[in-house]
């Protein structure tokens, strides 16, 4: 109990610091973003679940991690080559171009939905999980300033990946390590049930 307070005390904390904001330029962003498109679509709006939707993403977010992919700090061979050449200034502008475009929509499995919500909106007391939407907001639209992402609409098969990456210590660029903690206390199916309910956001 004491962690989990400790950790929603976290989430406003850095969410009422001032942050550094993205300064790039949309279109100059468009025009960059071809080899983006490959995986991830045109429009940021991936057709592959195992891929982010990039689409409707805080640039704050998009930016963080296209320069922890750039250092390393985020592990991703594929993401690491496709960063190395760009400039800080290209980082900008792709995060700019992105979250300027509106995100699609896609339905949770109605079977997992009332778990998956029961976490989301108010965690596990049981097992010391927070509610997600103490850090990613009440409709998931994320927290900007904090770089906590928006999950709305978000593929659920990737958020699975990505919870469970976290939880095997995969993924380790977490402020705090607070994904990694929540993360180790999650089970497969309370994982799979909240990326289906975030998938289904409005």
């Amino acid at each position: 109990m004491k962690k989990l307070v400790v950790i929603a005390a976290t989430c406003a904390l850095l969410g009422s610091t001032t942050a550094v904001l993205a300064a790039g330029d949309a279109t100059a962003g468009k025009a960059k973003s071809a080899t983006c498109a490959a995986c991830h679509s045109p429009d940021g709006n991936s057709t592959n679940p195992q891929y982010p939707k990039l689409a409707g993403q805080s640039a704050d977010y998009l930016l963080k991690q296209l320069q922890e992919f750039k250092s390393g700090a985020r592990a991703n061979p594929i993401m690491a080559g496709m960063v190395a050449p760009l400039s800080p200034q290209d980082m900008e502008d792709l995060s700019a171009y992105f979250s300027n475009q509106p995100i699609t929509r896609a339905a949770a499995d109605p079977a997992l939905a009332p778990v998956g919500e029961a976490l989301f909106r108010g965690g596990d007391l049981n097992s010391g999980v927070p509610a997600c939407s103490a850090c990613h907001g009440a409709t998931g639209a994320g927290n900007p300033a904090a770089k906590f992402p928006a999950l709305a609409g978000q593929h659920a098969e990737y958020a699975e990946i990505q919870l469970k990456a976290f939880r095997a210590m995969e993924r380790a660029n977490d402020a705090g390590q607070m994904m990694r903690v929540i993360a180790a206390k999650l089970t497969d199916p309370q994982i799979k049930a909240v990326s289906s309910y975030v998938q289904g956001l409005q």
